[in-house]
């Protein structure tokens, strides 16, 4: 039975002309709507080209997948660093003024100020060349080209004492064969297997603790002062 159907037939059961000429209003609205076309389509968009798509799909991962084909030297980009990076950066990755420190910083870690540098704290190269590729040099993203990445990143990795030959080649088929010192204090949030014992199926929302009970008031230990017979508190 439709719906329409189902309300006239209510109306009927309940009796009288007002029910009826209420139902039927409602069942001709809902049966109106039910029947309406899916409005046209705006036409705003058209669906994205694969040239496009792939200009926009850059992301690299720690194992190396989306790695454009490249290559270039830490001594390439020694050139490249001093051109393009420096100002900010310092000569050495020291960080000029308060610009990022990219060197250094080995052992600093658990210190009260540790220098999170590529060298000390970052656990991937792919993390290196993916972000040079999306956002440096500062103010001019996007201007260097693949070789020119690599060669960079290669200098970053050298400049920490990771890449000991200026003349080692880094490229796509190499990179993510390379491990960062502090790899190993990163890894994955295992919450959902080492925590299932504190998970529940039906958690408490209301009532789940036993109402607390006060032990012991200020006043009575005499810790807070009531006129002047209390301590002097400044």
């Amino acid at each position: 039975m439709s719906r329409l159907a189902k309300l006239l037939a209510l109306a009927l059961l309940c009796g009288g002309t007002a029910a009826f000429t209420i139902a039927a209003t409602s069942a001709q609205q809902i049966a109106a709507r039910d029947t309406a076309k899916t409005p046209p389509k705006l036409g705003l968009g058209r669906v994205a080209l694969p040239e496009e798509i792939k200009a926009w799909d850059t992301d690299v991962r720690p194992d190396g997948q989306g790695l454009p084909v490249g290559k270039g030297t830490a001594k390439q980009g020694d050139a490249i660093f001093q051109a393009q990076c420096a100002t900010c950066h310092g000569e050495f990755g020291e960080g000029a003024g308060r610009w990022p420190v990219l060197a250094g910083g080995q052992g600093t870690l658990k210190a009260d100020r540790p220098d999170k540098t590529i060298g000390s704290f970052w656990p991937d190269v792919s993390t290196v060349f993916d972000y040079i590729q999306r956002a440096m040099p500062y103010g001019n993203a996007r201007s260097l080209s693949t070789d020119d990445i690599y060669a960079l990143t290669a200098y970053l990795l050298s400049m920490n004492d990771i890449i000991k030959d200026e003349n080692f080649e880094l490229n796509e088929k190499n990179l993510a064969s390379i491990k960062m010192p502090n790899a190993t204090a990163f890894f994955d949030d295992d919450r959902e297997t080492s925590e299932k014992q504190f998970w529940k199926k039906d958690p408490c929302m209301a009532n789940c603790r036993a109402e607390p009970k006060v032990t012991g008031r200020a006043m009575s230990v005499d810790v807070t002062p009531d006129d002047k017979s209390g301590p002097k508190v400044e």
